[in-house]
């Protein structure tokens, strides 16, 4: 059974900032690097991902939404899937919903993104926002449910992200964020060889272009550890935050209340 971390009892020291692509140095250079990287791989961003995680992202999508059946099952809830990218997040949070649930909107800066994702939505009452993470279009407690499946990572300032996450949710709204993680011990070796050798050269092949699969592993590398990530969380304002390693540790699943 996966086990969930707590929060430690007194913050730690935070590593970095927000994602960087080289040759960005600055937040608002690197902001423009991640979304021109995901428009150009945006045709092939699914097959990619299936076929990168042998489909068990699908399996992450399922299960973090079903985490949230309380919220996403309510009528009058309203739900948003940041960084929702061709929207599998939303997907599976629709697929709990049902068509009596909650409304739910998802919202990514990548335009070719969110053409995918409504293209795929085909005719659900699902609604799409171009909109940066960053300075969301949003009034202040709009939202029951943020959820985020693996791009907050890319985000140029984390804490910002934290705290914009925290503005648009309602009182008592909860917030979830799924990403990758790195496994500890054989396992962990294993996966490095991976995902930083094998994963950006399949990658690279199938979208034809280098860029955004080698980034991938040192997004990875550079985004907070889950202790840190917790603290930063408590740190924009979030209580009851805890973090749980899904498959062995490859993702995860950060949560937390306002």
């Amino acid at each position: 059974m996966d086990e969930v971390n707590q929060a430690p009892a007194s913050p730690t020291a935070p590593t970095t900032s927000g994602a960087r692509v080289e040759p960005a140095q600055d937040q608002k250079a690197a902001a423009h690097a991640v979304r021109q990287m995901f428009s150009s791989i945006a045709p092939r961003y699914d097959l990619l991902n299936h076929v990168l995680s042998l489909n068990v992202d699908r399996y992450w999508w399922w299960r973090t939404a079903r985490r949230f059946r309380h919220i996403v099952r309510r009528g009058d809830a309203s739900v948003l899937d940041l960084c929702c990218g061709t929207g599998d997040m939303a997907f599976a949070l629709y697929r709990q919903a049902g068509v009596a649930g909650a409304s739910i909107v998802g919202a990514d800066f990548a335009h070719p993104m969110l053409c995918r994702a409504t293209q795929k939505a085909a005719g659900l009452p699902l609604q799409w926002v171009e909109a940066d993470a960053l300075q969301m279009p949003f009034a202040d407690a709009r939202f029951h449910l943020v959820t985020s499946a693996f791009g907050f990572r890319n985000l140029a300032n984390y804490d910002a992200g934290l705290r914009e996450i925290h503005r648009v949710l309602a009182c008592d709204g909860e917030v979830a964020i799924l990403d990758f993680g790195e496994p500890k011990g054989l396992l962990g070796k294993l996966y490095r060889f991976y995902f930083r050798r094998v994963l950006p050269a399949v990658g690279s092949v199938l979208s034809g272009t280098k860029g955004p699969y080698a980034y991938l592993p040192a997004s990875v590398a550079r985004f907070p550890q889950p202790q840190e990530m917790l603290s930063r969380m408590k740190a924009a304002g979030f209580r009851e935050v805890n973090y749980t390693p899904y498959t062995f540790g490859v993702a995860g699943v950060y949560c937390g209340k306002k």
